[in-house]
């Protein structure tokens, strides 16, 4: 039988059955009654490309199992999937649990995403180390070497994008390539500035959504709960700037313009103002060119991404129109896709041999 991850089984299921098998974790199991007050679950599975919902009803022997397993449970699911507009289905279920080589592999990740994030997170630490300002230079330095592996593992969110292990990883090299670009095309902006800010944007999420360092479920603390990722990266980011204050080097920036205190106010704005609305939950709204322009990266690539995996898991309506996902706002139209000019045809050797003569 084939496998497929997540994202894989997504992308390919359909309404015809589709007979693979998917390696995943148990993540999380809720009990519900339906209407006519039988018991089911929602399962929740996960792997490092995402995440994926299955109903275990109450005579099926999925629900039996499921119960006896506790979250974090490895398994190979084999199936006959299909997919509709509320998700995935497996019909003729078989599993059994991973153990040894194959636990180890599956922790590993597949060979594709883990590539795809080491390039990405070699993005994120060339542009932070092209940083001129020397005080965000170090800040962005020492945050790497602290929280480098814990950042690694992070996801960007926990549903709508990038809301799987290694997420925040793909989402902030992404935010930082456009911001490295746009930094140069709109001079009043502040490279050093954008590429520190998109850094510690979401830095807060190392505590709002965090996986283990072995497991694809991400876990809830009382820190992301209660306080978010906004006001947790705020503190992050005046705990790292006091901490490099103090370091030898500190005493060589007491002269530098702009002020070390203007420059930790700047970043400190970006990274409470980047939902760009308080209704998003921003405690501020955007009042500096960087912090717009923070925004509109952050949020335009948030929406390019829920764009692809909408394109992947929706169903085609009509032919190029495809069924609302939320939380986009409307049906999707298949994008238009890119004119590929045709080659030259070759001249031939006598044809050019006629036109050297002519002149």
């Amino acid at each position: 039988m084939n496998f497929l991850t997540i994202s894989s089984l997504k992308e390919q299921a359909g309404e015809q059955p589709l007979a693979v098998a998917v390696d995943c974790e148990l993540q999380s199991r809720s009990q519900r009654q339906t209407k006519a007050g039988k018991p089911y679950l929602v399962i929740t599975f996960s792997d490092g490309t995402g995440s994926f919902n299955l109903n275990a009803w109450s005579d099926a022997p999925l629900f039996e199992a499921a119960v006896g397993m506790s979250d974090g449970t490895v398994l190979r699911l084999n199936a006959e999937w299909t997919q509709n507009q509320y998700g995935l289905n497996a019909a003729n279920i078989a599993w059994e649990r991973l153990l040894g080589d194959a636990l180890e592999a599956f922790f590993t990740g597949d060979a594709a995403t883990m590539e795809k994030q080491r390039r990405d997170w070699e993005t994120i630490c060339t542009l932070c180390a092209g940083i001129v300002d020397p005080r965000l230079h170090a800040l962005t330095d020492r945050f790497i070497k602290d929280f480098g592996p814990r950042f690694r593992r992070a996801a960007a969110a926990r549903k709508n994008h990038h809301a799987r292990r290694g997420g925040l990883t793909e989402h902030v090299a992404q935010m930082m390539r456009s911001a490295d670009l746009i930094s140069s095309i709109y001079p009043e902006l502040n490279r050093d500035l954008m590429i520190s800010g998109v850094l510690f944007h979401d830095c807060g999420k190392l505590w709002e959504n965090q996986y283990p360092e072995k497991g694809f479920a991400q876990g809830y603390t009382l820190h992301g709960e209660m306080l978010g990722h906004i006001p947790l990266g705020i503190e992050l980011v005046n705990k790292l700037w006091r901490d490099v204050a103090e370091s030898p080097v500190a005493k060589d920036w007491l002269t530098l313009e702009p002020a070390s205190e203007t420059v930790r106010l700047h970043l400190l704005h970006l990274i409470a103002s980047h939902h760009g609305e308080y209704q998003f939950g921003s405690p501020t709204l955007p009042r500096t060119p960087e912090a717009i322009a923070l925004h509109y990266i952050d949020n335009l690539d948030a929406k390019l991404e829920m764009m692809r995996d909408a394109y992947a898991q929706a169903n085609e309506i009509v032919d190029g129109i495809y069924e609302k996902q939320f939380p986009l706002p409307a049906n999707l139209v298949a994008p238009l896709a890119v004119f590929d000019a045709p080659a030259p045809a070759p001249v031939a050797v006598s044809e050019e041999k006629e036109k050297a003569e002519l002149f």
